[in-house]
């Protein structure tokens, strides 16, 4: 099987690696399993204190959704889709360790909430942010919810219909970025907070983890039930798939 997610252990400290570089580390359906069971394996493991997650390559931490899988989905298709990503950020949600994003580039589209799902945001001054979704035809579901929680409705209205990336230093005035270092001082960070965190006592850690959950679970349920709708509609117009085609053909062209 390839490797699309590596694991490491650095002290009390796991460490999971994004692992698509030649594609920004964007990921597909394998990708995405082989990172639940990551999250699963080290949330299980009573040695580590903290979770860190990073991208491959000084690119991207991770580009989103690879549109060559989802360019070819029809409706139906689309709405098992959601429920993968139900399952990932469920995991993302429930484990009893902090997680922090080492950002060490680009973090788009259903990357962006990934690096918003994790409890602390590191990277540096040529990170950019942003959900560039609807660039691509895909309607966003689960990214309005997760953006309205930190940033509000007139902020989340503007990255979801504008499609634009905000450059590190937009999203460290706004909150999402904890803490902004040079580049090659992104991954120190974040594990040297992530041992701070690891000292913390690990049942109040649990319990606030579980208390952020329970405040924010009934938007999460509700943006995936809208999702199935929303994703079955859109795909079945076709759009999605004529964007993504187009999309990539700019790209590679």
């Amino acid at each position: 099987m390839s490797e699309h997610i590596l694991t490491n252990k650095q002290g009390r400290v796991g460490v999971i690696t994004l692992n698509r570089p030649e594609v920004l580390n964007a990921w597909h359906s394998e990708m995405r399993q082989q990172l639940i069971a990551a999250l699963e394996e080290f949330s299980n493991d009573d040695s580590l204190g903290a979770i860190v997650l990073t991208g491959a390559g000084e690119r991207a931490f991770s580009a989103g959704q690879d549109l060559n899988e989802t360019r070819s989905f029809d409706a139906e298709r689309a709405k098992r889709w959601v429920g993968e990503w139900e399952t990932l950020y469920d995991k993302l949600r429930s484990s009893p360790r902090p997680i922090i994003a080492a950002l060490n580039g680009v973090a788009a589209g259903s990357a962006f909430q990934v690096a918003l799902l994790c409890d602390f945001r590191i990277a540096h001054a040529d990170v950019r942010m942003g959900q560039p979704e609807i660039n691509s035809g895909i309607a966003s579901t689960t990214g309005p919810w997760i953006m309205r929680e930190h940033l509000g409705l007139a902020r989340t209205i503007d990255l979801t219909l504008s499609g634009r990336l905000m450059n590190a230093e937009e999203s460290h005035a706004l909150g999402l970025i904890n803490r902004l270092v040079a580049a090659d001082q992104v991954m120190p960070e974040a594990l040297a907070l992530g041992e701070a965190l690891a000292d913390k006592p690990p049942v109040a850690m649990r319990l606030d983890r579980q208390r952020f959950k329970e405040i924010t679970e009934p938007g999460f349920r509700d943006c995936l039930e809208a999702g199935v709708r929303i994703q079955g509609e859109a795909y079945a117009s076709g759009e999605p798939a004529r964007m993504m085609e187009l999309f990539l053909e700019r790209r590679n062209g």
